[in-house]
């Protein structure tokens, strides 16, 4: 037995071998005795520019306000003491690293969940998470509940609206339109309930609970930016493990399922990665819209990979929200616009670009292509995985 084996033992080794010395198309293997890491080049180089145009974002939420303040005097505010304290380190640091935060975690959120779904227009907003949070956070906004329980009213509120929503669409295998329709219906459902709460509420209430699900980071401290950092740090094992899981995404069921990966469990848990993930961000700084469904888009246009790199959607994030809510504090002179309208707008504005888009871009790269079907299209989609 063991000379029979022995020899397709070896024959094995060699194909694994051979198999893994293959180059990858656009991709950059780094080995370091049996571990191997595989980068994409255009990636990585989309994320070097994110983070240059991020600290440029910062930097100009830092220094530019209703006070001017010098790069200079920034830097020597953030490392000592001088008479722009309170502006720096009071109110603009805390919410622009809150943003960073926020933004990051939504675009996360995005990728994982569009990547599931197998839709660009999937997203926390769409499918009920933010819907879910809104009404948890009127609830305890319009009863008269401790502001100290608004942000785990909000937390509970996403992640019961995303298990509802599952447990709709699961049926079998997690089917990607099932989940999105599923989505849709539970978050025009628990939006109608809020609107039921805000007519019935004091004028004073309803209020604040609106601009609670407009979304701002106004009078947002380091409480939060503590709260928001500290989840996304527990999460990181959890994100490492979901960037390799979702290199199976791509394939249909009977491929993936072929090659040993339960197609069923591994979309549950990203999908559940990326509900926590919104809604920790949406129970901190509101209902912002839009951010998840426009960042992991944009990353993965400028990236070119066939589904959203999950860094990059994080910084483009974070871009965004930094973005919106420094424009939104300082563009409208004396009135602070809420971060929540400028990317309602911007999302409004790219669903439209989507829907104009996508039909032609699809015909476009079909015209011609005849369909592959049968053994030999599964073991070339296995292969490019």
């Amino acid at each position: 037995m063991s000379r029979t084996d022995s020899p397709q033992a070896s024959r094995r080794a060699a194909d694994r071998s051979e198999l893994a010395a293959l180059p990858l198309p656009g991709r950059t293997t780094i080995r370091s005795g049996a571990l191997s890491i595989t980068i994409h080049r255009r990636s990585a180089a989309v994320c070097v520019l994110l983070l240059i145009v991020l600290f440029g974002a910062i930097t100009a939420a830092l220094c530019l306000g209703d006070t001017y303040i010098t790069f200079a005097d920034t830097l020597a505010t953030l490392t000592g003491t001088t008479g722009y304290d309170r502006t720096i380190e009071v109110l603009r640091l805390p919410r622009t690293i809150l943003a960073v935060a926020a933004g990051a975690a939504l675009g996360i959120a995005g990728a994982l969940i569009q990547s599931v779904a197998r839709n660009p227009l999937a997203s926390p907003d769409i499918i009920g998470v933010t819907a879910g949070a809104g009404l948890a956070a009127t609830f305890a906004l319009t009863t008269g509940l401790a502001y100290a329980l608004l942000a785990p009213a909000a937390l509970t509120g996403g992640l019961a609206a995303a298990a509802i929503v599952l447990l709709v669409a699961a049926r079998g295998s997690l089917s990607a339109p099932r989940f999105v329709l599923a989505g849709v219906a539970v978050a025009v459902l628990l939006k109608s309930g809020t609107q039921i709460l805000l007519l019935a509420a004091d004028a004073i209430d309803a209020q604040r609970a609106q601009i609670w699900l407009i979304g701002t980071l106004a009078g947002r401290g380091w409480t939060e930016t503590a709260y928001l950092g500290t989840f996304l740090a527990l999460a990181l094992p959890a994100l490492i493990w979901a960037q390799r899981a979702l290199d199976t995404t791509d394939l249909d069921d009977p491929t993936a399922t072929g090659i040993g990966v339960r197609v069923t469990g591994r979309r549950h848990g990203l999908a559940a990665l990326g509900v926590v993930l919104a809604s920790a961000a949406v129970s901190q700084v509101g209902a912002v819209e839009f951010v998840a469904l426009a960042a992991p888009q944009i990353a993965r246009r400028l990236a070119r990979t066939s589904r959203p790199p999950l860094l990059a959607s994080a910084l483009t994030g974070a871009v965004l929200l930094v973005l919106a809510d420094w424009l939104g504090r300082t563009a409208f002179g004396d009135y602070q616009m809420p971060a929540g309208v400028l990317t309602a707008a911007l999302g409004g504005v790219y669903l439209i670009y989507l829907l104009l888009t996508k039909g032609t871009r699809n015909e476009k790269s079909t015209a011609g292509r005849r369909p592959r079907f049968g053994l030999r299209a599964r073991a070339g989609r296995v292969r490019d995985v």
